[in-house]
């Protein structure tokens, strides 16, 4: 996949926070349905810090768990406001202050937009860095760990991405596509599958 790229749509730093927060245990199709109307109503940290609750939900009501996302999103915006000068932190670290902004969401948006060297770990990557034989890591972190003990700084924002679309497009979490899977002949997973005689 030489053009790797997130699906979710934004155009400003806000907006792509607004989406990969929106976008924890949902699927991109259904974030990119809900965020134009949003942005357009609050294209600003200032614009959502100002709103309220009742003012944000109809807007994120169709994606998973929006009660949590919607004060998340307007707590995140009052802290941008308050803290960092209305724009968003192009720090991991001062990303997770946030509320609603976990470890992933912050590698995501870093790595997307300034570059940073750091790869964010979802079900997608944990899922094919387990079946490649690229980690055993139990948990996202330990994933990660691994991920960036062997990818070189350069090749990880792309490497984030290249994760992710295989494991949402061939590496599928039900029914793998091996059969149209060019890592086959690398896969730990399929060579096991192979030696089990395809069971």
């Amino acid at each position: 996949m030489p053009v790797a790229k997130p699906e979710l749509h934004f155009a400003t730093p806000w907006q792509l926070l607004v989406a990969v927060m929106l976008s924890a245990q949902c699927t991109d199709k259904r974030v990119n349905m809900v965020t134009p109307a949003l942005f357009e109503a609050f294209p600003t940290p200032a614009d959502m810090a100002a709103a309220s609750f009742d003012d944000v939900f109809p807007f994120v009501k169709s994606v998973s768990y929006p009660n949590s996302k919607t004060q998340h999103l307007i707590d995140a915006a009052r802290m941008i406001v308050s803290d960092f000068n209305g724009e968003v932190p192009d720090d991991g670290e001062q990303l997770q202050k946030l509320p609603g902004v976990g470890r992933k969401t912050a590698n995501v948006v870093t790595s997307v937009l300034w570059d940073k060297p750091v790869i964010a770990v979802d079900t997608h990557v944990f899922r094919v860095s387990h079946r490649l034989g690229l980690s055993q890591g139990s948990t996202p972190l330990a994933v990660e760990k691994d991920l960036t003990a062997n990818i070189p700084p350069e090749k990880r924002p792309l490497a984030h991405h290249w994760l992710i679309l295989h494991g949402r497009y061939v590496c599928k979490a039900i029914k793998p596509l091996c059969d149209q899977c060019g890592l086959a002949p690398f896969c730990k997973e399929h060579q096991k599958k192979a030696k089990d005689g395809g069971r």
